[in-house]
Protein backbone atom coordinates (compact mmCIF):
# COMPACT_ATOMS: atom_id res chain seq x y z
CA UNK A 1 0.00 0.00 0.00
CA UNK A 2 1.47 3.43 -1.04
CA UNK A 3 2.23 5.81 2.03
CA UNK A 4 1.19 9.47 2.26
CA UNK A 5 5.47 10.17 2.22
CA UNK A 6 5.61 7.94 -1.11
CA UNK A 7 2.36 9.58 -2.54
CA UNK A 8 3.78 13.07 -2.11
CA UNK A 9 7.28 12.08 -3.29
CA UNK A 10 5.25 11.35 -6.68
CA UNK A 11 3.77 13.53 -7.03
CA UNK A 12 6.44 16.33 -6.31
CA UNK A 13 8.48 14.06 -8.69
CA UNK A 14 6.24 14.16 -11.28
CA UNK A 15 5.41 17.75 -11.34
CA UNK A 16 9.53 18.35 -11.22
CA UNK A 17 8.63 16.76 -15.55
CA UNK A 18 6.67 19.46 -16.14
CA UNK A 19 6.70 23.26 -16.50
CA UNK A 20 4.96 24.86 -14.09
CA UNK A 21 1.90 25.82 -16.60
CA UNK A 22 2.02 22.34 -17.74
CA UNK A 23 2.02 20.50 -14.23
CA UNK A 24 -0.80 23.02 -13.34
CA UNK A 25 -2.98 22.14 -16.35
CA UNK A 26 -2.02 18.16 -15.81
CA UNK A 27 -3.11 18.13 -12.36
CA UNK A 28 -7.11 19.63 -13.90
CA UNK A 29 -7.19 16.94 -16.41
CA UNK A 30 -9.02 13.54 -15.56
CA UNK A 31 -6.34 10.31 -16.06
CA UNK A 32 -8.36 7.24 -17.47
CA UNK A 33 -6.89 3.89 -18.93
CA UNK A 34 -8.60 1.40 -20.71
CA UNK A 35 -6.65 -2.21 -20.93
CA UNK A 36 -6.22 -5.16 -21.92
CA UNK A 37 -4.18 -8.05 -20.49
CA UNK A 38 -3.01 -10.33 -23.03
CA UNK A 39 -2.36 -13.19 -20.48
CA UNK A 40 -5.47 -13.32 -18.79
CA UNK A 41 -7.97 -11.79 -20.84
CA UNK A 42 -9.08 -9.14 -18.42
CA UNK A 43 -10.20 -5.98 -19.15
CA UNK A 44 -9.80 -2.42 -16.97
CA UNK A 45 -11.04 0.13 -17.68
CA UNK A 46 -10.07 3.10 -15.02
CA UNK A 47 -10.23 6.73 -13.90
CA UNK A 48 -7.82 6.92 -11.74
CA UNK A 49 -7.05 10.40 -11.09
CA UNK A 50 -9.79 12.89 -11.12
CA UNK A 51 -10.54 16.73 -9.35
CA UNK A 52 -7.19 17.29 -9.10
CA UNK A 53 -6.33 14.07 -7.02
CA UNK A 54 -5.19 10.43 -7.21
CA UNK A 55 -8.28 7.86 -6.80
CA UNK A 56 -6.55 5.56 -4.81
CA UNK A 57 -9.23 2.49 -5.48
CA UNK A 58 -8.41 3.05 -9.11
CA UNK A 59 -4.47 2.79 -8.05
CA UNK A 60 -5.35 -0.40 -6.83
CA UNK A 61 -7.41 -2.00 -9.06
CA UNK A 62 -4.64 -0.80 -11.69
CA UNK A 63 -2.39 -2.25 -9.50
CA UNK A 64 -4.14 -5.70 -9.12
CA UNK A 65 -5.10 -5.30 -13.19
CA UNK A 66 -1.02 -5.51 -13.59
CA UNK A 67 0.45 -7.62 -11.34
CA UNK A 68 2.13 -10.82 -12.68
CA UNK A 69 -0.20 -13.46 -14.32
CA UNK A 70 2.31 -16.04 -13.91
CA UNK A 71 2.10 -16.15 -9.57
CA UNK A 72 -1.03 -13.78 -9.35
CA UNK A 73 1.57 -11.61 -6.89
CA UNK A 74 0.47 -7.89 -6.57
CA UNK A 75 3.24 -5.03 -6.25
CA UNK A 76 2.51 -1.48 -6.19
CA UNK A 77 3.26 0.11 -9.70
CA UNK A 78 4.92 3.54 -9.48
CA UNK A 79 2.65 6.58 -9.90
CA UNK A 80 4.83 7.79 -12.52
CA UNK A 81 4.85 4.89 -14.66
CA UNK A 82 0.99 5.07 -15.01
CA UNK A 83 1.24 8.67 -15.77
CA UNK A 84 3.05 7.52 -18.44
CA UNK A 85 1.49 4.94 -19.98
CA UNK A 86 -1.70 7.66 -19.89
CA UNK A 87 0.05 10.11 -21.55
CA UNK A 88 1.24 8.11 -24.32
CA UNK A 89 -2.08 6.83 -24.72
CA UNK A 90 -3.67 10.26 -24.46
CA UNK A 91 -1.10 11.80 -27.59
CA UNK A 92 -1.98 8.46 -29.47
CA UNK A 93 -5.89 9.31 -28.88
CA UNK A 94 -7.89 9.51 -25.76
CA UNK A 95 -9.96 6.05 -26.60
CA UNK A 96 -7.33 4.09 -27.42
CA UNK A 97 -7.02 0.28 -25.60
CA UNK A 98 -4.03 -1.13 -24.43
CA UNK A 99 -2.91 -3.98 -24.55
CA UNK A 100 -0.83 -5.30 -21.61
CA UNK A 101 2.14 -7.63 -22.45
CA UNK A 102 3.65 -7.95 -19.02
CA UNK A 103 3.38 -5.30 -16.07
CA UNK A 104 4.22 -6.20 -12.56
CA UNK A 105 6.40 -9.50 -13.08
CA UNK A 106 7.75 -11.68 -9.54
CA UNK A 107 10.95 -12.74 -8.95
CA UNK A 108 9.54 -16.70 -9.86
CA UNK A 109 8.17 -15.27 -13.50
CA UNK A 110 11.33 -13.27 -14.36
CA UNK A 111 13.70 -16.40 -13.60
CA UNK A 112 11.28 -18.49 -15.28
CA UNK A 113 11.59 -16.55 -18.36
CA UNK A 114 15.91 -16.13 -17.70
CA UNK A 115 16.00 -19.85 -17.89
CA UNK A 116 13.75 -20.19 -21.10
CA UNK A 117 16.27 -17.85 -23.03
CA UNK A 118 13.77 -15.35 -22.87
CA UNK A 119 15.77 -11.30 -23.70
CA UNK A 120 14.89 -10.05 -19.97
CA UNK A 121 17.45 -9.02 -17.41
CA UNK A 122 17.84 -10.61 -13.96
CA UNK A 123 17.76 -7.57 -12.37
CA UNK A 124 14.53 -6.17 -14.66
CA UNK A 125 12.48 -2.93 -13.36
CA UNK A 126 9.10 -4.97 -14.17
CA UNK A 127 10.61 -6.47 -10.78
CA UNK A 128 10.01 -2.92 -9.04
CA UNK A 129 6.71 -1.87 -10.49
CA UNK A 130 8.93 0.41 -13.07
CA UNK A 131 8.37 -1.40 -16.66
CA UNK A 132 5.43 -2.61 -18.83
CA UNK A 133 5.47 -3.45 -21.98
CA UNK A 134 2.33 -2.80 -24.27
CA UNK A 135 1.09 -2.27 -27.70
CA UNK A 136 -2.11 -0.47 -28.87
CA UNK A 137 -3.59 -1.69 -31.87
CA UNK A 138 -3.48 0.26 -35.21
CA UNK A 139 -0.39 2.17 -33.88
CA UNK A 140 2.91 0.50 -34.90
CA UNK A 141 5.29 0.04 -32.28
CA UNK A 142 8.22 2.63 -33.90
CA UNK A 143 5.36 5.27 -33.41
CA UNK A 144 4.60 4.42 -29.79
CA UNK A 145 8.81 4.02 -29.48
CA UNK A 146 9.13 7.67 -30.97
CA UNK A 147 5.72 9.27 -29.03
CA UNK A 148 7.65 7.37 -25.48
CA UNK A 149 10.34 8.69 -25.96
CA UNK A 150 9.10 12.39 -26.27
CA UNK A 151 8.66 12.08 -22.51
CA UNK A 152 12.25 11.76 -21.51
CA UNK A 153 10.91 9.89 -18.47
CA UNK A 154 12.44 6.53 -18.41
CA UNK A 155 13.78 3.44 -20.33
CA UNK A 156 12.09 3.28 -24.21
CA UNK A 157 12.23 -0.66 -26.19
CA UNK A 158 11.09 -1.32 -29.31
CA UNK A 159 10.36 -4.92 -29.81
CA UNK A 160 8.45 -6.75 -32.92
CA UNK A 161 5.14 -7.23 -30.55
CA UNK A 162 5.19 -4.23 -28.22
CA UNK A 163 7.19 -1.55 -26.73
CA UNK A 164 8.88 -1.18 -23.27
CA UNK A 165 8.49 1.49 -21.04
CA UNK A 166 10.41 2.08 -17.49
CA UNK A 167 10.64 5.13 -15.45
CA UNK A 168 14.31 4.41 -14.80
CA UNK A 169 17.25 6.19 -16.38
CA UNK A 170 16.84 7.33 -19.97
CA UNK A 171 18.15 5.40 -22.05
CA UNK A 172 16.61 3.82 -25.79
CA UNK A 173 17.07 0.38 -27.61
Amino acid sequence: MITRRDFLKAVVGGAALFTSRDAFASFHDDRTLRMMNIHTGERLYATYFASGGYDRAAVDEINYFLRCHFTNEVKEIDIRLVDLLCDIKNTVGGGSEIKIISGYRSPVYNEFLVDQGRNVSRNSLHLKGLAIDFSIDGVGNGKLAQIARSFAAGGVGKYPEFVHIDVGRVRYW
